[in-house]
């Protein structure tokens, strides 16, 4: 800061060089106060402290001390000086600055002159005049309270004319360039002086060593007679206008609206207010709007500064301008900079102007998902210009060639983020959620190379206008995209999934961003199902990304009911009109309860570089929201781990329909037959399973378990030669789920696994049991092909309480296999056989009989015998 101050010190004396001479430059960068010039007074109470200041040094409690310096000018002069005080001053504990002085000793009370007193009971800064006798007389004064602060820096200035005015003028913010006046006085008492001084009174330690003084200068005053000019008028609304002054201008005109007026129309402003830290700048503020796109003139009359100086016709132009989405897009995005290829370490995203004309981006601010830009400063972005935005500790690090603006940037996950640019008004502007699958470079997504836009023009393309940079160095920051190219959008967007918020809301999905008047059109919306129609009463696109629309019925949806959503009249950004894929069945979602959603197959031995997964299943008549779905596993200790929501968005699961959860769906449908490809979660953290047993876990909301499945690798089909890449489903959906008999490896005529559809493995035809004891199918073929692999033995008593036993003979009456033993029986229940003996071989074909016999403790026996066939592919 010494140096910017001296240098402010410097310029200012220049500007005054042709009609004033300085009596007095103090700045202490000579790093002692005995020299040029030479300061008196208890020198041993004063030091001049590393950053070139004067700073008291007295440990003395209640004590006064000084210093002063030869000064002769006294009429027609400026006082100018920088003060900081670490404390919060008072009576007893104030600073007194002689301006002029009689003599050297400003202690003695027949030192006559001028004085400023900063602090006081009344916290202000006053000017004095003090007569002989110790008689101190205010003269102005100052406002109080200004310095009720444990802090206070400020810049002080005084000015005294040839008519003996005096003007009393601070600046609390220290810089020099926001003086407010404390008044103005005339008084001719003195019109000699000998010194110039700074005179300290401190009661305690508290006050010890903490005032410092600098950037001193006395020099002749010359008037300001040169009128104020207006550097810039800017429209920061739709009837708003900052005006800026070159200096400070006078409160009283600078807030007269009769003094400002605008042609087009737009006339006198309503009211003009000084800002009250920037005491140069007015803001406008009119009755009627501007008009969007022409330039219109500012007239501006008797607007003084505060010599009294006023402005005469003063005019600048300014235009207001609507802007629009896609008037500036961000074109290419730095989310993962390391490992480091050429440009700097640091995340940072690039801005082009597509709107065919300058941007004020005045205002404007970047957001994510989890948070915020700094608010951008007043920049004007050119037409087809470019401009990074980085972190302002980073700008240093890029070419000073590029346009480049510094704020506290958001942070960029390198797995993807939405990503939008917002206008000073809300508007957003661009927003992009991308991904690192953009990159579609395997190497480039582990970091260091930009994803870059290849047209701007068509900026709602989404994944298809994102590749990563091709350039050498991983990116183009400031400059053209390495991809760029055509790439006009000529898909019409399409209606990806609808679900019901609440009764009365429903939310639908949309392939890409669309138009968003079209987006909040009620009447392109139809409601069909139930009972009745209900009506749509309104919409609304929902920013940032403007891919889905929120709408409101007329009257409540039912549960347990099907509906269907046709979407028409619904444009993307290019104007592309959707056309058949405009449906989407939707309903109001349940809560889910135990055995309503079920897992129905399960991969957790996948193939070389494939990923686990887990098939659910909605086997009831309602409607369900996987939002409220939560997927879990447990530790080695039998606790339940951490669960992992399904999905983070509204996400219907229909009666009768499957979903495949899994860490990375795209690896799923590479390796299998995938009949339901949109049926795919993909899920961050998906739990782990191990090859050999495991628990698979869903929970509600509420923290139930809705399902659960531990299951034993020993499960699979015996004879299957290898288990890996083989899935395991289950057999029936109205079976317990941790009955083993329910589950059996996925057919090899499949692929070993069917996940978005129907089981190979699936026995709807076994739900009711006919007769005592039953099979199902009475012929079968073991060999894992996927049709009748087992047979199916269904029993059913009329008393509970039995114990069963079966055994499976050859045609010779031989036991091949004990299938149970000793087997506690409910009233119903299932056995399955997959034509396995005891030694789990393969049985001969031929028939064989299924012995069952049951018993009870009190005496009662059963016995059945069924016949099968095992038979063979020739």
């Amino acid at each position: 800061m010494k140096k910017i101050l001296h240098a402010f010190s410097i310029a200012t004396m220049l500007c005054f060089s042709f009609n004033t001479s300085a009596q007095l430059i103090e700045n202490f960068n000579d790093g002692n106060f005995t020299n040029n010039p030479t300061w008196a007074g208890n020198t041993a109470d004063w030091i001049i402290n590393p950053a070139l200041q004067l700073q008291s040094n007295n440990t003395v409690a209640n004590s006064n001390f000084y210093l002063s310096t030869a000064s002769t000018l006294a009429t027609t002069a400026q006082w100018d000086w920088y003060t900081k005080l670490e404390f919060n001053p008072s009576g007893p504990n104030s600073v007194d600055v002689y301006l002029t002085a009689s003599a050297s000793d400003l202690g003695n009370a027949n030192t006559t002159g001028y004085f400023v007193r900063i602090g006081n009971t009344d916290d202000e800064i006053a000017l004095y005049k003090k007569d002989a006798g110790g008689v101190a007389i205010k003269l102005i004064d100052g406002a109080n309270g200004i310095l009720n602060n444990s802090l206070n820096v400020m810049r002080i200035r005084v000015i005294r004319n040839a008519a003996n005015q005096w003007t009393l003028l601070r600046d609390l913010s220290g810089s020099g360039t926001t003086y407010v006046s404390e008044g103005s006085v005339t008084d001719a008492s003195y019109t000699n002086s000998s010194f110039f001084g700074i005179f300290v009174r401190q009661s305690t330690s508290t006050f010890f060593q903490k005032h410092y003084f600098d950037d001193i200068e006395i020099k002749t005053f010359a008037p300001d007679l040169t009128p104020p000019t207006i550097v810039s008028a800017t429209a920061i609304s739709l009837n708003t206008v900052d005006v800026t002054f070159n200096e400070p201008v006078d409160l009283a005109t600078a807030q007269n609206p009769a003094n400002y007026s605008a042609n087009n129309g737009i006339g006198n402003p309503a009211t003009a207010v000084r800002d009250a830290s920037n005491t140069s700048l007015v803001r406008l503020t009119f009755t009627n709007n501007f008009p969007s796109g022409p330039v219109h003139t500012l007239i501006i009359n008797n607007v003084r500064d505060l010599a009294g100086n006023p402005i005469v016709n003063g005019t600048v132009a300014f235009s207001f301008y609507v802007v629009k989405r896609f008037d500036v897009v961000i074109d290419e995005i730095m989310a993962d900079p390391s490992p480091q290829v050429a440009l700097p370490n640091t995340e940072w995203i690039e801005l082009k102007n597509t709107s065919g004309r300058a941007l004020n981006l005045q205002g404007w601010r970047i957001t994510t998902s989890s948070s915020t830009s700094g608010i951008f400063p007043n920049y004007v972005l050119p037409a087809d210009s470019f401009l990074v935005i980085t972190n302002s500790s980073q700008v240093s690090f890029f070419s000073p060639f590029i346009r480049i603006l510094g704020v506290s940037s958001p942070s960029l996950t390198n797995e993807g983020a939405t990503v939008s640019l917002i206008s000073r008004e809300g508007l957003t502007i661009h927003s992009v959620s991308y991904s690192d699958e953009w990159y579609k470079n395997t190497v480039k997504k582990e970091g260091g190379w930009t994803l870059e836009m290849i047209d701007p023009r068509n900026a709602c393309n989404g994944e298809n206008n994102w590749r990563a940079s091709i350039d050498l160095r991983g990116g183009t920051p400031g400059a053209k995209n390495s991809i760029d190219a055509a790439n006009a959008d000529v898909l019409a967007p399409a209606v990806v999934r609808a679900a019901a918020t609440d009764s009365v809301t429903i939310m639908i999905t949309f392939s890409e961003a669309i138009d968003s008047a079209r987006g909040a059109t009620a009447a392109n919306y139809v409601i069909t199902g139930g009972a009745s129609n209900p009506i749509v009463v309104s919409a609304i696109a929902i920013a940032p990304s403007f891919q889905r629309a929120q709408i409101k019925l007329s009257a409540p949806l039912l549960r347990s009911t099907v509906y269907t959503i046709t979407v028409n009249g619904i444009t993307d950004c290019s104007g592309n009109t959707i056309s058949s894929a405009n449906n989407t069945r939707f309903g109001l979602p349940g809560p889910i309860d135990s055995f309503g959603i079920i897992i129905n197959e399960v991969l957790f031995n996948p193939p070389t570089n494939g990923v686990d997964y887990v098939e659910i299943y909605n086997r009831t008549g309602n409607v369900y929201d996987l939002k409220d779905l939560y997927i879990n596993n447990r530790t080695t200790s039998g606790a339940l781990a951490t669960p992992k929501q399904v999905s983070t968005d509204n996400l219907l699961l229909f009666p009768g329909q499957y979903f495949v959860l899994t860490s990375s769906a795209s690896t799923v449908k590479s390796q299998f037959i995938a009949l339901n490809p949109d049926n795919f979660i993909d899920i961050v953290s998906f739990p782990s399973y191990s090859n050999d047993k495991g628990n698979v876990v869903l929970m509600n909301a509420q923290g139930n378990i809705v399902d659960e499945l531990a299951y034993l690798n020993d499960w699979h089909f015996a004879l299957l030669d290898n288990e890996k890449g083989v899935a395991l489903e289950r057999i029936d959906f109205n079976k317990p789920t941790q009955n083993r008999n329910n589950w059996h490896s996925a057919a090899s005529t499949v692929g070993y696994g069917t996940p978005s559809y129907k089981n190979s493995q699936l026995r709807a035809d076994a739900v009711v049991v006919q007769g005592e004891v039953s099979t199902t199918p009475k012929t079968f073929s073991p060999n894992n092909d996927g049709f009748e692999d087992f047979i199916i033995i269904n029993y059913k008593l009329a008393d509970p309480g039995y114990v069963g036993n079966i055994t499976i003979f050859d045609a010779s009456g031989r036991p091949v296999r004990v299938l149970a033993k000793n087997a506690t029986l409910g009233l119903n229940g299932t056995f399955r056989w997959d034509g396995l003996n005891d030694k789990q071989q393969r049985v001969p074909i031929g028939a064989y009989v299924i012995f069952t016999d049951a018993f009870n403790l009190d005496g009662k026996k059963r016995t059945f015998k069924n016949t099968v066939v095992v038979a063979a592919k020739f």
